[in-house]
Order: C-alpha cells, then structure tokens, then sequence
C-alpha cells in the first residue's frame, strides 16, 4: 500500500486488491493513458482530466503534477517508508549532511550566506569564478549553515570545503 500526501494535507491510501485499485479502501475506476503531446489523459470514476508531470525528485520521492490547470505537489510514502515511520526512525533526518565543497578550482567571489542561517534546497550559497565564468552553488538539502570556511577573493582548489552545514 502507498501513501500519497497531497500538498502537504491530504493523505490517501493507494493498493491493489484482486486487480482493482482501491483508495481508502473504495474501489476506483479509472484509467490512463500518455499522450503524443506529453500531456496524460486521465479518466476518474466517468470523469476527464488532463495531467502533465512538472517535477519528479525521485530521492525526495515527490512528483509534481498539473491537473486541469491546478499545481498539486505529492509525496509518497512506500510500505518500507510507512514501516521505518513507525518504528521512529527517519531517513531523512538520519542522512548525514555533507558539505559544500568546490567542485573545481577558482576565485571565490561571494559568500551568500551566513552561519546560523536556515537555508532551503536550491537556494544560492556561494559564488565561484571558474574559467572565467560565475557559478552559482546552490543547497541540494535544506539545513542550517554550521560554519563558512571560503574566504571571498581567494582561489579554492577542488575538493576544498567552503560551507558546513547541520
């Protein structure tokens, strides 16, 4: 069985039972089909909806969809999730954070942050010049900024740390 939170509110229980869906233990009728346009034809209890899938973030486990116009944001919870759950374990916050770190040699020419800040996935942290172009590194976690050990206008060789983060 799946469970699948819709925009952080609704929680539904998805499974198959004798080759029928069931959601919230109701069986559904519905069907699916892909379209050469890359849009998704879905038909739900004699109802028609249009989807297209805006984002999959297949760690996260998270996919978003439009559906008839509407943006709706899904997290997914596998029977392995659900049971680590309930034993009070989470992976998440289990993961260790990394830190971030140059991925090539460069001048480091702005430090976007600073310790103590809370920061979110995707968010701009450091800018490194690098053959003479800007990049930007960005959070691939949210978490908090422990320490910052790049120093703006000074060369960093890859590998080196920049920012720690728990």
């Amino acid at each position: 069985m799946l469970q699948v939170t819709v925009n952080d509110k609704t929680t539904f229980a998805i499974k198959e039972e004798d080759g029928q869906m069931m959601l919230n233990e109701a069986t559904i009728d519905w069907d699916a089909s892909q379209q050469p346009n890359g849009l998704i034809s879905v038909l739900f209890n004699g109802k028609s909806y249009t989807a297209i899938v805006e984002h999959t973030d297949h760690a996260a486990k998270q996919v978003t969809l439009r559906v008839n116009g509407q943006l709706y944001t899904t997290a997914i919870k596998e029977p392995i999730d659900q049971l680590l759950t309930n034993m009070g374990l989470d992976l998440k916050s289990m993961q260790k954070l990394e830190p971030i770190k140059a991925p090539m040699p460069g001048m480091v020419l702005k430090v976007l942050v600073e310790p103590g800040q809370q920061i979110n996935k995707g968010d701009g942290l450091i800018i490194l010049e690098a053959m003479k172009m800007e990049n930007i590194l960005k959070a691939t976690v949210s978490a908090t900024v422990k320490s910052i050990k790049a120093i703006e206008r000074t060369a960093v060789e890859k590998g080196a740390i920049l920012i720690e983060l728990e």
